[in-house]
C-alpha cells in the first residue's frame, strides 16, 4: 500500500516528459555526429550500416517529436484549455516508443510487429483524445457544442482514423522524397512489390488503427451512458 501511495504522488507527466526530452536531445546529438561520419547515399533502414539518408530521417523524426511534445502545452495556453495529465503521459510514451525505440534503436526491425503494436496503441490513444476534445468543448461556456455520447464516440473514431490516414500520407511522402521504405513497398533486397502485396503494410496499419479506435469508442460510449456523463442536452454532468 505504501508503494502504491508513493506511485500516486509521482508526477508522471513530468517524469515521462523529462525522459522523452532527454532521449530526443541525446539522439539528435548522436544523429548529427553519425550523419557527418556516415557514407553518402540512401539505403533501406533494415541494413545494419546506416547511411546519410537514414540519419536524415532519424533527425527529422526526432525534431518532429520535440515539436509534437510541445504542442499540447501551447494549445492549453492559447485556448485556455485543460488537457488531462493522462493524455500527456500517453502521448509521451507513444513518442518515446515510436521515435527513440522505433527509429533510433531500430525496434521496427528488431522487434516483431513493433509497427502494428504502435498503431494499435496510437489508435486507442487518439480515440481517447477524441473523447477528451469533445468533453472539453462540451464543458466550454464559450462554445455552443453539446454532442451526445453516440456522436462523441463517432467523432472519436473518425478523429483517430483521420490522424492515422495523415500518418500514412506522411510515410508516402518520406518514401518518395528520401527513397526510404517506410510503407514496405519493397523487399530487403530492393525487389519492388506489386498488387496487393505492395498495399499490405499500409492497409494493415489502417485496419489496426480502426480496430483499436473502435474499441475505445465503444468503451467510451458505454462508460458515458452508464455513468450519465452527458445530460439531456448532451452536456457532460459532473460526477457526484
Amino acid at each position: 500500500m505504501e508503494k502504491l501511495k508513493v506511485l500516486k504522488k509521482i508526477n508522471w507527466r513530468k517524469v515521462t516528459g523529462a525522459v522523452l526530452f532527454v532521449s530526443l536531445i541525446a539522439s539528435i546529438v548522436y544523429i548529427i555526429v553519425m550523419f557527418i561520419l556516415s557514407p553518402g547515399g540512401i539505403s533501406a533502414p533494415e541494413t545494419p550500416d546506416h547511411v546519410k539518408g537514414d540519419y536524415a530521417l532519424m533527425l527529422l523524426q526526432c525534431t518532429l517529436g520535440l515539436v509534437v511534445m510541445m504542442l499540447p502545452s501551447v494549445i492549453e495556453r492559447k485556448w485556455s484549455l485543460s488537457i488531462p495529465n493522462f493524455m500527456y503521459v500517453l502521448c509521451f510514451i507513444f513518442l518515446f516508443c515510436a521515435i527513440y525505440l522505433g527509429e533510433v534503436r531500430n525496434f521496427y526491425y528488431a522487434v516483431p510487429f513493433w509497427d502494428l503494436i504502435l498503431h494499435a496503441f496510437s489508435g486507442a490513444m487518439l480515440g481517447a483524445l477524441g473523447f477528451t476534445i469533445i468533453i472539453m468543448l462540451n464543458n466550454s461556456k464559450g462554445i455552443n457544442l453539446h454532442l451526445s455520447p453516440f456522436f462523441s464516440a463517432a467523432f472519436a473514431f473518425c478523429f483517430a482514423l483521420a490522424v492515422g490516414a495523415v500518418w500514412e500520407i506522411y510515410e508516402y511522402l518520406i518514401d518518395s522524397t528520401l527513397g526510404l521504405n517506410m510503407q514496405k513497398y519493397m523487399l530487403k533486397d530492393g525487389t519492388l512489390l506489386v498488387g496487393r502485396e505492395a498495399l499490405n503494410d499500409t492497409m494493415e496499419d489502417i485496419i489496426v488503427d480502426a480496430v483499436s479506435a473502435l474499441v475505445i469508442s465503444v468503451i467510451g460510449y458505454i462508460y458515458a451512458k452508464r455513468k450519465k456523463l452527458w445530460g439531456a442536452e448532451g452536456r457532460p454532468e459532473p460526477e457526484s
